[in-house]
């Protein structure tokens, strides 16, 4: 009886340490080691996040859902808006490519998952974990697809507008929740056929994943973390697929019930062992948090912007709040980011020296450096080495197959690129030719 009684109490302490520690877990743990951004880091965030809100509207000329200041954007530079009802089903959520002339930009914004619509969920729902190696890694399967399907449909839009506006614009991919997921697929695949836009040095590309969706594995979310950057909010709960088991007990028990599923999954399975799970999907690129709360504190306090390119605590823990939904909502990221921009431009000097820029790159590029060495020396499956990758993201010359491209009168780049073979080569073959599947991988790796 007294063993029993034992066991009892050993098993409700145990119960109450695990419900203490979850429930008291806040956002703002995950990024509390890493250093403040600065603002020349921040201001475009603010801008990628305007883009993708000027989705929503119908006439940005005339807008409903302007943020507080507007969305300082010319609706004459709008040179395409696509909705839904112009979109084949399931395809991709609306976009939207606009000509940013004040700071030399192309962008192309992809709105958030529409939770009425069937055909985000379709996108969303086509996941296919691990069936085919892409770029030496993972990648969501229906994002991917979304992804192939609107380069297909604008790359030639995009190609002629930088080629038209000069080659000191920048071409920035943006998105938001769903759309994140497909902006930051779509900067790979350009990153990797850069010839087919003249050639434009990989510098030059951008992608600002806000609220960003769990698409590709590790490797791939280091590897591009120089171009790729995920901007989160406190308490996010970021996008991903769910399992099977996951997804037939949250159907019939709805979001409890999924969350605390996610909760066991995420306190009993070793942080070894999911690095070591090369088809496990990451948030990608560069992390931009927003921290403005703290545990056991009322209110909101001024927002703090922290950055790093982390290879251990991805994000990964659940965080039970009740802010999770609206700190996803583009609207107040937008809000909380532009404050926190206000608030470093006011603390930093006006117009910094400079040097001091020059030395800010060399430690962006330093710290992806290490961020691949890290990768490499904790054996991330297909971790690729930092002296190849580093040598890549810092040159601002084509390499030689763009030079051609862009020196023998673009045969290349003056037709239609057709991005379903592009995307095609990006996946990776056995030695006789055949794509290497999920079976081919060894897990323990």
């Amino acid at each position: 009886m007294s063993v029993s009684c034992g066991l009892e109490c050993v098993l409700c302490l145990g119960c109450s340490r695990w419900a203490w520690k979850r429930l008291t877990y806040v956002g703002a743990y995950d990024s509390e080691t890493w250093p403040p951004a600065a603002a020349e880091d921040v201001e475009p965030i603010p801008r990628a996040c305007r883009a993708v809100l000027a989705v929503y509207e119908e006439d940005l000329a005339n807008p409903r859902y302007a943020p507080a200041g507007g969305y300082r954007m010319d609706p004459s530079d709008v040179v395409k808006r696509v909705p839904y009802d112009q979109i084949p089903h399931g395809c991709c959520p609306p976009y939207l490519i606009y000509v940013d002339r004040q700071h030399k930009e192309v962008i192309l914004a992809v709105r958030g998952l529409n939770l009425i619509r069937e055909s985000d969920y379709k996108v969303l729902l086509d996941n296919r974990l691990g069936q085919q190696m892409f770029d030496g890694g993972f990648v969501h399967h229906g994002l991917l697809q979304a992804a192939t399907w609107l380069l297909n449909r604008e790359g030639d839009t995009l190609r002629d507008l930088l080629r038209e506006l000069g080659a000191e614009y920048k071409l920035v991919f943006a998105g938001h929740s769903l759309g994140s997921g497909i902006a930051a697929l779509m900067t790979i695949i350009v990153v990797n056929h850069r010839n087919q836009f003249g050639g434009i040095p990989r510098n030059q590309i951008k992608c600002y994943a806000i609220a960003p969706a769990r698409c590709m594995s590790l490797n791939l979310a280091v590897k591009y973390a120089d171009v790729i950057n995920s901007v989160i909010l406190q308490d996010d709960f970021l996008p991903r697929t769910p399992t099977p088991l996951e997804h037939i007990f949250g159907s019939i028990f709805c979001l409890p019930c999924f969350l605390f599923l996610v909760c066991l999954r995420d306190t009993f399975i070793p942080e070894k062992r999911k690095l070591r799970d090369p088809r496990r999907l990451y948030a990608p690129g560069r992390m931009y948090h927003i921290v403005e709360r703290k545990f056991c504190r009322c209110g909101r306090y001024p927002p703090v912007v922290r950055t790093a390119i982390p290879i251990q605590g991805r994000f990964e823990h659940i965080v039970l709040s009740c802010s999770a939904t609206s700190d996803h909502g583009i609207i107040w990221i937008e809000r909380e980011v532009q404050k926190a921009l206000d608030l470093l431009k006011d603390t930093e000097p006006k117009t910094p020296p400079p040097q001091q820029k020059m030395d800010r790159k060399q430690s962006l590029e330093q710290e992806h450096k290490a961020a691949l060495e890290k990768a490499v020396s904790l054996n991330i499956p297909h971790a690729v080495a930092a002296t190849e990758e580093s040598s890549e993201a810092t040159s601002t010359a084509p390499c030689e197959g763009q030079q051609g491209a862009t020196s023998g009168g673009g045969s290349k780049s003056s037709g239609r690129a057709n991005w379903d073979q592009l995307v095609e080569k990006l996946f990776t073959k056995s030695e006789s030719g055949n794509l290497v599947l999920k079976k081919d991988i060894n897990m323990d790796s």
